[in-house]
């Protein structure tokens, strides 16, 4: 769907200021979509983000900074999303063995688990959300990763 009719206006100041709605717009869209997958799982896209953060350093533990700075939403309230998954036996908290003053986090047998069907029916999403070949996914990174070379 062409963004004016999405947001049913064709009102833009120049192309670089529609292109940074049609940004936001899609974001919002993926993430409504992926929302509605996870539901089926019990899982936020925000849960499902920090088990896949978890799942990347594993078998090592991870501390909740080192988690909140690998988050694609830079505000999520890591130590709510923690509290949330560790209730539904996905992570586990230890605490640290060099440090005890922190706490570390890592996958559970259930946690694999649930990451492992939930990641199949996501990548099944993509392959059908996603109507692009590789060449022209390539140049939307670099596009994308060119529209944020000024992030800090």
């Amino acid at each position: 769907m062409k963004l004016e009719q999405a947001i049913k206006s064709d009102k833009f100041r120049d192309a670089q200021h529609k292109a940074a709605l049609n940004i936001l717009y899609t974001s919002w869209w993926l993430k409504t979509v992926m929302s509605r997958e996870l539901k089926a799982f019990d899982l936020t896209h925000e849960q499902y983000n920090v088990l896949r953060i978890l799942k990347g350093k594993a078998p090592e533990e991870m501390c909740v900074k080192d988690i909140g700075s690998r988050m694609i939403e830079k505000n999520s309230n890591v130590p709510r999303i923690i509290d949330r998954l560790v209730l539904k036996n996905w992570v586990a908290r230890t605490t640290g063995s060099v440090d005890k003053r922190q706490t570390m986090m890592s996958l559970t047998p259930a946690g694999f688990e649930i990451l492992e069907q939930s990641t199949k029916k996501i990548n099944e999403l993509f392959s059908g959300l996603v109507q692009m070949n590789e060449q022209q996914s390539t140049l939307l990174n670099d596009l994308l990763e060119q529209f944020r070379s000024g992030e800090e």
